[in-house]
């Protein structure tokens, strides 16, 4: 059965592979776009839906069957901006998915992302994308979270491992994130689990 699935993040590196991984299955994504985004590289079969993660508008969910979260403020803005779209934004289209009757949200999220009070040099981000993960638990919406390791350009690999089998250290292929929260979408295989991933 097609589903329509919003795609929030679907001109990113990863976005871009997920779409078209939902529409080769022969779902109808929609990609939430900004007015500047850049959406030449969107394949066929792709509709836009017009939206800012920094201030979401209601009804951007509307007719959706599942939503996935898979946007970034990018590692070159500020902590203001990743509280804005990795955080805010994240826990906006949540409310949103929530109010529009979706029946499935998939967040991606990053590994480190469960801990509250999280250290290093990444700890703002990861307490951004916990505080947007927990708000989506919360939430009452089936839900998936993707929590990756560190990410590659590489493509498919011939397997990934999940959950408290991860090495924290080891690397994910952005291919093999888009092809598991495209399943987390359309199958249910990851219904109410947060799961750490990285490529086998």
């Amino acid at each position: 059965m097609s589903m329509n699935i919003l795609v929030a993040g679907a001109t990113g590196t990863t976005g871009l592979q997920l779409v078209k991984d939902l529409v080769d299955q022969g779902h109808a994504p929609t990609a939430l776009v900004r007015e500047s985004s850049d959406t030449s590289d969107l394949p066929e079969g792709v509709s836009l839906r017009q939206g800012d993660l920094t201030d979401l508008q209601s009804g951007v969910c509307n007719g959706m069957d599942a939503v996935i979260f898979a946007a970034g403020s990018g590692g070159s803005t500020g902590p203001e901006m990743t509280d804005k779209v990795d955080r805010d934004g994240a826990k906006r289209l949540v409310d949103l998915a929530v109010e529009a009757g979706v029946s499935r949200f998939v967040m991606l999220s990053s590994v480190g992302a469960d801990q509250s009070e999280p250290e290093g040099d990444l700890a703002h981000y990861l307490k951004a994308k916990h505080e947007a993960d927990e708000h989506l638990k919360a939430s009452g919406l089936t839900y998936a979270i993707l929590r990756p390791v560190a990410l590659t350009n590489d493509g498919r690999s011939a397997d990934v491992i999940l959950g408290d089998d991860v090495d924290k250290t080891a690397k994910a292929s952005r291919a093999d994130v888009a092809h598991l929260l495209a399943q987390a979408a359309t199958t249910g295989r990851f219904d109410g689990q947060a799961l750490d991933m990285q490529s086998a």
